[in-house]
């Protein structure tokens, strides 16, 4: 049962997504307390990093402060420099462009494919194919005359992408692959969970995501060098910890005892959360499915979705405007709802940075609003939901 301490909402409101405390969380912090092991030593972050290397399927798991620092981290070790370029998807959280900033290396903007939001392998292609030449054995963009160095996908809302084409276009041009699995802890791409197959992968444990650590972040890989140097860089690349010898630049980068510790008791229930996002869906789907101008993102054939975070598409007539308005309506009525993203490449900050046939991403997030998906949200708080949204579209 959920502890009525992991949240200050409310009652009456229900929360679009917030954390499910339900097992060892309280003795596995109350030991760190016990035995002062509180910082970034101690015994819960290696098994924190085991656990979640034996769920992945990966060689290495590298804990992180956040999701941010991971992408970060992650980008460092493939090789990404300064005024470089990376591929990354437009219709994202502004977090894994931040993070190509941090490095000086420029995001180029790719859309959403139609059908399933997440970065279209096509026009990853295309855009290199058309708009890219070899220079010195270096793969450049013809207009910025800048490297491409990587290409970083996001696979949002809980489902994967479409990752075999972008391996393939990966290792065509030898260029590495970055996933931000963030949203999409557990799901799983033709039988494999994300963040076991390509060069590296990020994820998130916010207060929102499937499992937590109220904050902090996980990198996985099978590289054992980019392992290393991960774990180096992460805690302020220190080569010789008692003189403080360090050879480079460093990062405060490491997840605390404290919070491995809650996210090692999350892990152990995280095939429970799955199936409760999986029985949220399946309610949605069951409701709306017959409803006109009511869409629920489908799955791909080839991939296991875990359902981070349910969300609808309304009518394809509908205006910002009066999309805008629904959401402030529901929040208003208790119903926490949000829309997605501002699509990056329409952010003022990054409105001159290179994007490439950007054509759905904005009509998504025109339509689409994001609807209570808690693990613990409850039969008759969801059926409130459903019924909320219908008066409110009728």
């Amino acid at each position: 049962m959920k502890s009525e301490h992991c949240t200050s909402t409310p009652k009456e409101f229900i929360p679009l997504c917030e954390p499910y405390i339900t097992g060892n969380e309280w003795s596995y912090v109350k030991d760190c307390l016990d035995t002062s092991w509180v910082s970034t030593s101690g015994s819960y972050i290696e098994q924190f990093e085991n656990k979640f290397n034996d769920y992945i399927g990966s060689k290495y798991s590298i804990a992180t402060s956040s999701g941010t620092s991971a992408l970060h981290t992650s980008l460092i070790v493939a090789g990404v420099q300064e005024n470089e370029e990376v591929l990354v998807s437009t219709l994202s959280f502004i977090a894994p462009a931040n993070a190509i900033r941090y490095i000086g290396a420029w995001p180029v903007f790719i859309d959403a494919d139609p059908s399933y939001w997440q970065m279209d392998p096509d026009k990853v292609d295309h855009f290199i194919a058309c708009h890219c030449e070899w220079k010195s054995n270096t793969l450049v963009n013809k207009t910025t005359n800048r490297r491409i160095a990587a290409i970083l996908p996001v696979h949002i809302l809980g489902y994967p992408c479409d990752l075999d084409p972008l391996l393939e276009i990966s290792r065509r041009y030898n260029l590495p692959l970055i996933e931000d699995a963030t949203e999409s802890l557990g799901a799983k791409y033709k039988g494999k969970k994300l963040g076991c197959s390509s060069d590296i992968a990020c994820f998130s444990f916010n207060g929102n995501k499937l499992i937590t650590t109220g904050g902090g972040g996980m990198i996985t890989t099978n590289n054992s060098h980019w392992a290393q140097k991960a774990k180096h860089i992460t805690t302020q690349a220190k080569d010789e910890p008692v003189e403080y010898i360090h050879s480079e630049i460093g990062y405060n980068y490491r997840l605390s005892n404290v919070q491995a510790a809650i996210g090692l008791g999350q892990i152990e229930h995280i095939g429970e959360f799955i199936q409760r996002k999986i029985l949220i869906y399946n309610r949605y789907q069951q409701h709306f499915q017959s409803h006109p101008t009511i869409t629920l993102l489908p799955k791909r054939p080839d991939s296991d979705p875990v359902y981070w975070l349910n969300t609808i598409l309304l009518d394809e007539n509908i205006t910002l405007d009066q999309r805008k308005a629904f959401v402030n309506t529901l929040n208003n009525a208790g119903i926490g709802v949000r829309p997605l993203w501002h699509p990056l490449h329409a952010l003022p900050l990054y409105a001159d940075y290179t994007s490439y046939h950007i054509e759905h991403s904005l009509n998504i997030y025109r339509r689409a609003i994001s609807i209570p998906s808690s693990v613990g949200l409850s039969e008759s708080d969801q059926l409130k939901c459903i019924s909320s949204i219908n008066r409110l579209i009728a």
